[in-house]
């Protein structure tokens, strides 16, 4: 048995999960998540990783290698670090076998990455940080209107007639939502209208990438079925001939594409070392 751990240290929560790669086809053994929250970052990471270690009823002294992304270039005890894109390129192919791209929708931005058949990155495009199409103002706007992330989805989608927040700005898209609240619109209402603006600014991105085909949703908005049911909407619309698919573990695909590379790094430098 080969086992590797991904870690993906993100802005608001670390990602972790324990890959045994001994067989033709990586297999995902346990998953950690801990969101940061203020808290100190290196226990926000270690936390990750030993609840992923519990979930796979593997010890610490089991694993081959430690492979961080994201923000993990410090983590102590890693064994390597790869490049963000690359592992939710990979990450997402794991996941959704035949993708042309990965659309990671994270805390503070978005991008799509374009990639062959191998889960190599060919290209990519991102939004600014400053748009108002992230996981965190979502999270924001959740919170001013009292609800928990889980119930944007389904709220979203018994909308009757949303309201479009057409802002770019974050800032200026939770004033214009704090007057929505102020005129009566109802909670389905403004988060199925923050999810039509999202979806328009995200799908542009898609056509400037030149991405046509199955994407692979990864990142921790994949999990808002309200803002992938908004893009594939817009996106029949538009006549745009896309498929989105999200997967249960599209949260963890930059940790899946990094315990995945990390197998990939291993089994070359124990080449190496037998060859020397």
């Amino acid at each position: 048995m080969v086992l590797t751990v991904g870690i993906d240290v993100g802005s608001n929560a670390v990602k972790a999960v324990v890959i045994d790669d001994s067989d033709s086809y990586p297999r995902i053994l346990g998953r950690g998540r801990q969101k940061v929250r203020g808290a100190d970052l290196a226990d926000v990471v270690r936390g990750a990783f030993e609840l992923a270690l519990e979930s796979a009823k593997v010890r610490e002294s089991d694993v081959e290698y430690v492979a961080t992304t994201g923000e993990g270039e410090n983590v102590p005890f890693r064994t390597g670090h790869f490049y963000s894109m690359t592992c939710h390129s990979r990450g997402g192919l794991f996941l959704v076998p035949g993708a042309a791209a990965a659309l990671d929708i994270g805390a503070l931005h978005g991008k799509v990455i374009r990639m062959d058949e191998r889960g190599k990155v060919l290209g990519y495009r991102m939004t600014s940080q400053c748009a108002s199409g992230s996981g965190q103002f979502l999270e924001n706007i959740s919170r001013y209107l009292g609800i928990t992330l889980e119930e944007i989805g389904p709220l979203s989608q018994r909308a009757d007639k949303p309201e479009v927040v057409s802002s770019i700005c974050a800032v200026l898209a939770e004033t214009d939502v704090i007057n929505m609240v102020s005129r009566g619109i109802s909670a389905p209402n403004i988060l199925k209208g923050i999810h039509l603006s999202m979806a328009g600014r995200l799908l542009k991105l898609v056509r400037s990438a030149g991405v046509e085909g199955r994407i692979a949703m990864t990142g921790g908005l994949a999990a808002d079925s309200g803002l992938v049911a908004a893009m594939t909407e817009l996106a029949s619309d538009q006549a745009f001939s896309i498929e989105l698919v999200a997967h249960p573990d599209s949260a963890y695909a930059g940790a899946i594409g990094a315990g995945i590379w990390g197998a990939f790094r291993h089994r070359k430098l124990a080449a190496a070392a037998k060859g020397a």
